[in-house]
């Protein structure tokens, strides 16, 4: 049966407390907590650390630090020089882009596919080069001079419309071991590059000056050796995501004797 008296009439065990409302209207009840606190101010929000906030900026698409990519069918290291001959349209618009903004584009290695019309795989892990020299030809083609920079790791790939871009992080060096002796590594290194190129101008094959000047810094030289070296793109690719200096030039070494040895046997065989 319905209790049809006013509310005030009640007996004060009926009425519900002062600081209450007859009905608890919060969604959760009772022992609900407020999503307002008795201030009316909302609490503030806690701040997100920096991986947060970076996950998030990259579930939300954003893209402002994106990086023009050039992937290719060879490597590119720091410090070496790269002559490129544009053709491909979307290759252009990237040309383009960077001589009006930023010159500087990322270069990683197509580890299988093609480099004209897309549908490649591509490595993870490449450099940064800087156009020094651009002239756009009469037909839209490009002929650029760019030279290798600094290392980075791709974050996640974008859309390759309008051509292929990427969120990258610099990836510098690893502190060589505090026993380990870089400058002893660099001169094994450069020894034997010095000799493989010897051999191959006297195989007729094309190369660099034996005598080319190489740095006295062995993360430098260790980059050039690797630039130089009579290698394949992916024992080059090896070279450049070697994490330390000192093991970048233990494994050039490495390669350089094997190198070394087949250019002799050729030599021998005539």
């Amino acid at each position: 049966m319905a209790d049809d008296r006013p509310p005030d009439d009640r007996p004060p065990d009926d009425r519900p407390p002062d600081d209450q409302p007859p009905d608890d209207p919060s969604p959760g009840g009772e022992g609900a907590v407020p999503a307002v606190p008795p201030s009316g101010e909302a609490p503030p929000e806690a701040p997100l650390p920096e991986e947060l906030v970076a996950l998030e900026a990259d579930l939300l698409g954003d893209d402002d630090g994106a990086l023009p990519m050039f992937p290719l069918g060879s490597v590119l290291v720091p410090s070496m020089v790269l002559p490129l001959h544009v053709f491909e349209h979307r290759y252009r618009r990237l040309v383009r882009d960077c001589l009006s903004t930023e010159p500087e584009f990322g270069v990683v290695l197509i580890e299988r596919g093609r480099e004209v019309g897309g549908g490649d795989v591509r490595s993870d892990v490449g450099t940064v080069a800087r156009i020094v020299e651009g002239a756009e030809l009469p037909d839209g083609r490009f002929a650029l001079q760019s030279v290798g920079t600094r290392r980075i790791r791709v974050l996640r790939w974008l859309d390759d419309a309008p051509y292929p871009r990427a969120l990258v992080e610099d990836w510098p060096d690893e502190p060589d071991p505090q026993d380990a002796d870089p400058g002893a590594r660099r001169d094994d290194a450069v020894a034997l590059l010095r000799r493989g190129l010897v051999l191959q101008l006297e195989l007729g094959e094309p190369a660099p000056d034996p005598d080319i000047e190489l740095s006295d810094d062995p993360e430098v030289a260790s980059h050039q050796v690797a630039a130089l070296a009579p290698i394949g793109p992916h024992d080059r690719q090896r070279l450049l995501v070697a994490p330390s200096t000192v093991a970048r030039l233990e494994l050039a070494t490495t390669l350089l004797v094997d190198a070394v040895e087949m250019l002799e046997v050729r030599k021998e065989m005539g």
